[in-house]
């Protein structure tokens, strides 16, 4: 089975917990309390294929930041997620995926940028064009999420598997082209190098 290791990211009480156990669990955690770090396993069916997730539910707070290389580095799908209500969990995103870019060492890394609690509409401070034009620009999905009502929920995590199985078919098409050409190249220069494997005087026949 096909497993998937992905990292939910944010500020603090953004509703990053309350999401993950929404999905994994299918309840709604209402109270508040500071994650250190959680990690959660779920089997699916996305497209028709069973998958495993395996879900890290990462501490929002900066004394934890020393830990958040390494998970950045393991792994494969981030869910970056603000909360509607407050414009500061929004603005911390734009460090958090520099972040990520720079432990990944590349810029196509699967991601998918969440607005939390659109259920507190008459709390919003941060407009869904904002977010969705920051998606644009990083290139990534973006959803408005409601942990409580079970709104985008489920679709933030298929989204997430869908794109680290396209980010992974293109790099095995990249790598195959590459072992092609290298074989190709090789194969040229043994022809055109007597020594390398066939002996002076001796035919080569090409069936």
């Amino acid at each position: 089975m096909r497993e998937y290791k992905l990292v939910v990211l944010g500020s603090g009480g953004v509703g990053k917990s309350a999401l993950t156990v929404q999905f994994v669990q299918g309840i709604f955690v209402e109270k508040y309390d500071p994650t250190i770090e959680d990690s959660y396993r779920k089997q699916v069916e996305v497209d028709g294929i069973q998958s495993m997730l395996e879900i890290l539910d990462t501490a929002g707070t900066e004394q934890f930041t020393a830990m958040r290389d390494l998970y950045m580095k393991n792994g494969q799908g981030f869910v970056l997620v603000y909360s509607i209500t407050a414009q500061s969990t929004y603005n911390d995103l734009v460090d958090l995926r520099d972040a990520i870019l720079k432990v990944k060492d590349t810029t196509d890394v699967p991601m998918v940028l969440v607005g939390n609690k659109c259920d507190l509409e008459d709390e919003r401070v941060v407009g869904k064009e904002v977010g969705q034009t920051l998606a644009r620009t990083w290139g990534s999905t973006f959803l408005e999420t409601s942990a409580k009502l079970k709104v985008n929920v489920h679709e933030i995590f298929f989204d997430l598997v869908r794109q680290i199985s396209r980010v992974e078919q293109s790099h095995d098409k990249k790598r195959y082209r590459h072992h092609s050409k290298s074989k190709n190249d090789g194969a040229n220069s043994d022809i055109n190098n007597p020594s390398a494997g066939v002996a002076v005087g001796e035919s080569i026949i090409v069936l």
